[in-house]
């Protein structure tokens, strides 16, 4: 277990579902002396602060793309989660160089402002979209994943901020969800599903949580970890909220895929196979293969998706996960 007594943690997105979550843990789980909520809402950093009352926590209003305001938000932090994005896929879309902006723009000011003060290790969350990209949301997310890989190598040897990223799935009761909606449309007795072929990856929050503490922890800098979690296919989703009712299919929505990727073929020659993830080594020379020592590479051409998963949900694990 990481130790973070007495430590400065930040969390950018903070007043997110996963921010929330994983300050919710840190504070019930270990004694950190302070733990700063970098996010821009006003609103839902007064929300969460009435919530949590616990005199740990600190709230800067902020937004990455403002590399001064993080340098003052850094100061004396040890550990970083950076979790905020742009993550709306249509928006993205819509709004392009606005995703840039946060996305890519945002993660290189966190780059250096980590540098220059000094942070101990950060860790990126990252989406199963930044695979093989089919939308610009993706595209932005896979740009930042490489920034904060390079970004190992801009510092020194000793005493060198380290940066990981995180990359998973859906989260079960996340914002964006299509739990909420699909709970609405049961009322109606009707469900509309893009494609009943569809498949997705699937965790709960505290599984993520957990996984990017232990990410933190055993990082060794340059890392993308995988979790391995359970396939779930939308058709028994929707049965397990709205057993009964009638699906209509609506088609794809644009820069949406059939099935989730994690890791594509070509990540396959720098990825190996340890006991509950998988994880991408960074293709430079200055990460060392003894890092990993203990792990098995994956056989070539290897693909992690979510259609040739071999673990899935079924209905009734499902219909817990929904209810829980």
């Amino acid at each position: 277990m990481i130790n973070l007594e007495g430590k400065s943690i930040l969390v950018t997105g903070g007043t997110g579902s996963f921010g929330k979550a994983f300050i919710r843990h840190i504070l019930d789980n270990y004694h950190p002396r302070r733990v700063i909520v970098f996010s821009r809402d006003e609103l839902k950093q007064f929300e969460m602060e009435q919530e949590f009352k616990d005199n740990r926590l600190r709230f800067f209003l902020g937004d990455v793309r403002d590399r001064d305001r993080l340098y003052r938000a850094f100061k004396g932090v040890e550990y970083v989660v950076h979790a905020a994005a742009l993550k709306q896929v249509p928006a993205c879309e819509y709004n392009p160089f606005e995703a840039i902006k946060t996305n890519v723009l945002g993660a290189q000011n966190i780059i250096e402002a980590a540098i220059d003060c000094g942070v101990k290790r950060l860790v990126a969350l990252s989406t199963d979209k930044a695979a093989s990209p089919a939308n610009l949301y993706g595209a932005t997310k896979l740009c930042s994943d490489k920034l904060f890989i390079a970004g190992n190598a801009y510092v020194g040897a000793s005493d060198r901020t380290m940066f990981s990223v995180v990359r998973y799935g859906n989260v079960v009761g996340s914002r964006g969800s299509v739990i909420p909606l699909f709970k609405k449309q049961r009322e109606e007795g009707v469900i509309t599903i893009t494609d009943e072929r569809m498949t997705r990856f699937w965790l709960t929050l505290e599984q993520g949580v957990k996984f990017v503490l232990n990410s933190l922890e055993n990082m060794c800098g340059g890392e993308i970890f995988v979790p391995k979690i359970p396939s779930m296919k939308i058709t028994d989703l929707a049965e397990a909220i709205a057993p009964g009712c009638q699906h209509k299919a609506v088609g794809i929505r644009p820069g949406e895929k059939l099935h989730e990727v994690m890791i594509t073929e070509d990540d396959s020659y720098n990825t190996i196979e340890v006991k509950d993830f998988y994880l991408i080594k960074p293709p430079f020379s200055w990460w060392s293969s003894e890092n990993w020592s203990e792990g098995r590479p994956v056989p070539e051409g290897f693909r992690y998706s979510s259609d040739r998963n071999e673990w899935w949900l079924t209905k009734e694990e499902l219909k817990k996960m929904v209810s829980e």
